[in-house]
């Protein structure tokens, strides 16, 4: 092996996610992460081993990267794992080629045109259901026959690092009869897998579940997060507005389908049968290891929750399939969340709101302190990897700061 990858690192010889990086000499530039370091392929090109316009490897963004289609992005995938496996490869006694993690920063991986959400946890949407509507109706009469979604603000998605302030807005308090005005009291995280398009459309096309995944360059974790009290008073009717679009965070590796398709599983049975467009077949689902730790000043680390992103009810096969149905363009770079990923147990509900059952229930971390939703100075972080055997393919974390509001 060129170089070391410690024992469990999410960044394997098996996975070569795709992210852009700088370093104090080094402008933005597209990189791969492997074990604890990133492999410069702006660096790598030079050696003239590849066989497209490598200029592309010099933005600060993916999009170009992926517009090449993933013939060619495959093709790199597999050339540098070929390199990384072989002592006497283009990449031997070449240190120059690397740099540590720990020494580089990382950007966006990808300019984000337009972004959606979707709403395809049927645990979640089930404990929602449950503490604001009817618990014996807990899901809407639409949602087991389409993926839910929203459209959320593409410019307020940030990359793992960023801090966040908290967010105001209108709320209504308790026995109030008019709202109040000021900084959130229920801040909280949502678990969620973010994928980004690879391939455009044109407007009036759709895409099929079976053409969906060709459509699909990789996936990213996907903190959305949200203000519960601000959300109650101004989701009816048109849903979320300034509750959701104050910040989005994601991790910084994107990790390619072709990285994943060894983790492929079923989904759960879909009942009533959905509409012909959104049938599938094959394994569409993916099983991937999730968990959210919130760490206060303190420094104390919490696990709150655990979760997989196979429990989700609508693939993300059909939520493509459901957003162009009615001939939506989409574009690349354009992200697409999962919604919440909930599971059955409850260390597997995927928000605070949950977690706490909507404030009823105390959270206890670390360091002794107590949490219903997440308090100014927290630090929430997201960490993802799936695993068969001694295979691992991980995406690292996406870790953010709440500051107090401005």
């Amino acid at each position: 092996m060129i170089i070391e990858i410690p024992e469990n690192s999410d960044f394997s010889i098996y996975n070569i996610p795709f992210g852009i990086f700088s370093t104090e000499d080094r402008s933005p530039r597209v990189g791969v992460a492997i074990g604890d370091h990133i492999l410069d392929l702006a660096a790598v090109a030079e050696l003239d081993v590849f066989d497209f316009n490598t200029a592309l490897l010099e933005k600060d963004t993916l999009n170009d990267f992926i517009s090449l289609g993933k013939e060619i992005t495959s093709r790199v995938r597999k050339k540098i794992q070929f390199w990384l496996k072989d002592d006497e490869s283009v990449l031997a006694g070449k240190p120059e080629l690397f740099v540590k993690q720990s020494e580089a920063q990382m950007h966006m991986p990808v300019s984000v045109g337009d972004y959606t959400d979707f709403y395809s946890s049927l645990e979640h949407a089930t404990n929602v259901g449950k503490m604001f509507r009817d618990p014996e109706n807990a899901l809407l009469p639409n949602w087991k026959h389409i993926p839910v979604g929203y459209h959320g603000r593409a410019s307020s998605i940030i990359v793992s690092g960023q801090p966040i302030h908290r967010p105001k807005g209108q709320t209504m308090p308790k026995g109030a009869t008019n709202p109040v005005f000021g900084p959130t009291k229920r801040l909280d995280f949502e678990l969620e897998i973010g994928f980004i398009c690879g391939k455009e459309t044109n407007l009036g096309d759709s895409i099929s579940t079976g053409e969906a995944e060709d459509y699909i360059f990789g996936l990213v974790l996907f903190n959305d997060w949200s203000a519960r009290d601000i959300q109650k008073w101004e989701y009816v009717p048109l849903g979320p507005f300034l509750a959701k679009n104050f910040a989005s965070s994601i991790s910084p590796w994107v990790v390619t389908l072709k990285a994943l398709e060894q983790f492929k599983t079923e989904g759960p049975k879909q009942n009533p049968e959905v509409l012909p467009y959104l049938q599938f077949e094959g394994k569409r689902n993916y099983d991937i290891n999730l968990e959210v730790s919130i760490t206060p000043d303190s420094g104390k680390e919490t696990t709150v929750c655990q979760s997989n992103f196979k429990h989700m009810y609508w693939n993300m096969s059909q939520q493509l399939a459901h957003h162009t149905v009615n001939g939506c363009n989409i574009a690349i770079g354009d992200m697409m969340a999962s919604g919440t990923i909930s599971g059955k147990d409850e260390n597997s509900f995927g928000s605070m709101l949950e977690l706490s059952w909507g404030g009823t229930k105390n959270i206890k971390l670390e360091d002794g302190s107590e949490r219903t939703f997440i308090e100014d100075r927290d630090t929430v972080t997201l960490r993802g990897f799936a695993q068969k055997g001694d295979i691992r393919v991980g995406f690292g974390a996406v870790s953010t700061k709440v500051l107090p509001a401005k």
